[in-house]
């Protein structure tokens, strides 16, 4: 999920907010969750607190609520309820019940918080080969085990032996073996499914598996070889269209392949994206995929993050990882799906700032 290489800017400057009214009794002792450290603060500390459109956030809460953790399954009913509330009685539920922490690494480091983002990609697909579609996507293969290296990505392309474990495994066809990689990077992805009768439907390919290699960023192999400043998508893109004939010297710089499972994507589904860590559908633009060790799945979180792509203050869902999520104050935003999503989580690094809005009362496991 992580592209580009470069360290995280800097925060802006704390801020001085004034109170919000009801807001003044004793504040609770600080917490240690894992690698964390949650500093309790005032629901005015939280920007744009009273400015969030909550009800899109709501719809992610009760996704959550399908799968809840002990500490927050007390609160699913009332989540629930409130889903045809206004903003105000949303607002005014959350600061009766939950309490703000801001989020800082329990090593006492500076919080240096990073934003990412990925999405769910749509790509055209055809269930056979046929000319100008020849990158086949698998499942699983039989023998695969988890933590036993499988052959890697370039053992794949180039022997035989891989190649005859693999066969009737293909799911679909692409046309790009680029496009292949960025759905694996992904986890996930939509196609545009072509059957041999010429019909088409959309499909949704979830995560099923790895070979069990290593992850090795495309982007930080080209930023080490010199070859480019701009790491992300639209700039790797922009050099292989200048350098073809090295398209599986970067292909092969990732040795982690990824299998998949092919799912049927509803009206409804389609609403939604893929399942996250937690095993809730993610909801475009609420959901945000963290490191477990410092904030639990299922938590609430305010989300701050102003840079040149977008500038975000909204209540978002811990709901999934991923093997580049790492740290305190480390998040990758749900984008949702599609080139415009894609666009934007390419590109997308920006400082952040993050509060867990915990139950009061609640203990931290």
């Amino acid at each position: 999920m992580l592209w580009g290489c470069a360290s995280a800017p800097s925060p802006p400057p704390a801020e001085v907010p004034a109170a919000l009214p009801g807001d003044n009794g004793p504040l609770p002792p600080a917490l240690q969750h894992g690698i964390s450290r949650w500093v309790p603060v005032r629901w005015a500390a939280l920007p744009g607190f009273a400015q969030d459109s909550l009800y899109e956030a709501w719809n992610a809460w009760i996704k959550s609520c399908e799968r809840p953790g002990p500490v927050f399954a007390p609160l699913c009913g009332d989540v629930r309820r409130l889903s045809i509330a206004t903003g105000e009685e949303q607002r005014a539920w959350m600061m009766q019940h939950l309490q703000p922490y801001r989020v800082e690494p329990a090593s006492g480091a500076p919080a240096g918080g990073l934003l990412t983002g990925y999405y769910e990609p749509l790509f055209d697909a055809s269930r056979v080969p046929r000319p100008g579609y020849s990158v086949p996507l698998y499942s699983p293969p039989a023998g695969l085990r988890s933590g036993r290296p499988w052959y890697t990505r370039q053992q794949i392309d180039t022997l035989p032996e891989a190649r005859a474990a693999l066969r009737g495994h293909e799911i679909a066809y692409l046309t790009s073996p680029i496009d292949a990689l960025i759905l694996q990077i992904q986890g996930s992805g939509r196609l545009r499914m072509t059957e041999p009768d010429g019909s088409q439907h959309l499909v949704r390919l979830s995560f099923a598996g790895t070979n069990d290699q290593p992850y090795k960023s495309v982007g930080r192999w080209l930023l080490d070889q010199g070859a480019t400043r701009d790491a992300t998508w639209p700039g790797i893109r922009a050099w292989l269209a200048q350098n073809p004939q090295r398209v599986n010297d970067l292909l092969w710089s990732n040795p982690r392949v990824v299998f998949f499972r092919e799912e049927p994507l509803s009206p409804l589904d389609a609403a939604f994206g893929p399942r996250g860590a937690q095993g809730v559908a993610l909801t475009p633009g609420r959901s945000i995929a963290v490191d477990a060790s410092s904030i639990p799945y299922g938590t609430p979180v305010w989300l701050a993050s102003s840079g040149p792509l977008v500038n975000l203050q909204r209540l978002v869902l811990a709901q999934d990882t991923g093997t580049a999520i790492v740290g305190a104050v480390r998040a990758d935003y749900f984008a949702g799906s599609g080139p415009q999503a894609g666009e934007l989580a390419g590109r997308l690094k920006q400082p952040l700032r993050l509060w867990v809005l915990w139950p009061k009362q609640a203990v931290v496991r």
